[in-house]
């Protein structure tokens, strides 16, 4: 059962009270009692503020897991068309960090087919162990059989940590995985801490960016998250690292999945931001649509690539792929230059991993000045016309 409030009539003295009680009205008189509807919070102000007695919560009976069970850290190893995701890279990166405090190993998963270049590319990066699922049915990413090699390793490995890139893929199996382990999963991490008892510290933002969470599972095991591409330092390989390979079977049954791919169609090569080297970002500071031909002027004259925040791609100024923030993408540009941003931390999350970043705006009190490299305090329509033009006379000037 869930948590939930029981509310004691026979204590009521005051019925006026009752209703009242609730900023939500939540409760409600039906025929001959009180009762709590759908709109119950579980903020429990009616417990705290009521008259005494009257309002109980009564909590769900947990049931957790025996973590000293549960050991490692265990990565999930994205790939496509023989090619690992970088995020692997990444992941791999992070656990071997984490790792360091405890000494716990490092598994990592592979599900697919023909998995041997795989292999042989993740072997140079020093984990204890690679598991694959290695299956001509699983050729190609279907949900269910992944979703069952997935948790067939897990109850048979029991890391204590599971790290997935918060991809597309990502994103679908791992909340299958928490849900069938009854676990927590901390979504778009963009840190993580393990204490050296092994629980793993997730940070994320949270309340709309205004807040940095850490979010534990001290409970349950074992302890999900997502990792954001382009947020975490790649793993660097290493000399002679000792490796175990291990092949799992899982029954062919399991294998089976009501979604037949019918045709691959290889879709165009599309600009993305995460690639830039340079990255020139326009905000609200921008007043009109048609400003941006200039902010497009100095991205040209570096060579780089235009991109946007929230309030520029609501308006429709600018495509979806060309967010930058926690709700687009996290991009690790060599320059980052913003123009007219002030910096919220929604936004600055994305990129603070770029090696330089370059802010322009007109209030010296900016956030954004709290994370670049460099600023200029003054108007964007005043300084980036002769920024540009400065460049291009020097692209043209003789060597």
């Amino acid at each position: 059962m869930p948590d939930k409030l029981v509310i004691h009539t026979e204590k009521i003295t005051d019925a006026s009270r009752i209703i009242g009680l609730c900023p939500f009205d939540a409760i409600e008189f039906q025929r001959d009692h009180y009762a709590i509807n759908a709109a119950c919070k579980m903020c429990r102000l009616c417990e705290t503020n009521g008259p005494p007695g009257v309002f109980e919560f009564v909590e769900d009976e947990q049931v957790t897991s025996d973590t000293s069970q549960w050991r490692g850290i265990a990565v999930y190893a994205e790939h496509s068309e023989g090619n690992l995701h970088p995020v692997t890279l990444e992941l791999l990166g992070k656990a071997q960090e984490l790792t360091a405090k405890n000494h716990q190993p490092i598994f990592v998963l592979l599900i697919g087919h023909k998995l041997g270049s795989l292999v042989e590319t993740l072997s140079a990066y020093g984990v204890d162990e690679i598991v694959q699922f290695d299956h001509p049915q699983l050729d190609g990413f279907r949900i269910e059989p992944y979703a069952a090699a997935f948790e067939a390793f897990i109850r048979q490995t029991k890391p204590a940590v599971v790290l997935v890139g918060a991809t597309p893929i990502g994103r679908s199996l791992a909340p299958r995985m928490a849900a069938r382990f009854r676990t927590g999963l901390t979504a778009d991490c963009t840190e993580l801490e393990m204490q050296p008892e092994g629980e793993l510290v997730q940070i994320r933002p949270a309340f709309g960016g205004n807040i940095m969470a850490r979010i534990a599972t001290p409970h349950h095991r074992p302890q999900f998250a997502t990792v954001r591409y382009k947020v975490m330092r790649e793993a660097a390989p290493l000399p002679n690292p000792a490796l175990k390979i291990r092949l799992m079977q899982i029954a062919e049954s399991l294998l089976d999945s009501k979604i037949q791919i019918l045709q691959a169609v290889r879709r165009g090569r599309e600009t993305d931001i995460t690639e830039a080297t340079v990255l020139v970002v326009a905000g609200r500071g921008i007043a009109n649509a048609k400003d941006l031909a200039m902010v497009q002027a100095l991205t040209d004259a570096l060579g780089g690539q235009l991109a946007a925040t929230r309030p520029m791609v609501e308006k429709g100024w600018l495509e979806a792929k060309r967010h930058v923030g926690l709700s687009g993408r996290t991009v690790k540009p060599n320059l980052l230059i913003t123009c007219g941003v002030s910096g919220a931390i929604q936004f600055t999350a994305g990129i603070m991993n770029s090696e330089c970043i370059f802010a322009i705006n007109n209030d010296p009190d900016a956030p954004i000045f709290q994370v670049a490299n460099y600023g200029v305090v003054g108007d964007l329509y005043e300084v980036i016309p002769p920024l540009t033009e400065r460049l291009l006379s020097t692209r043209r000037s003789p060597t």
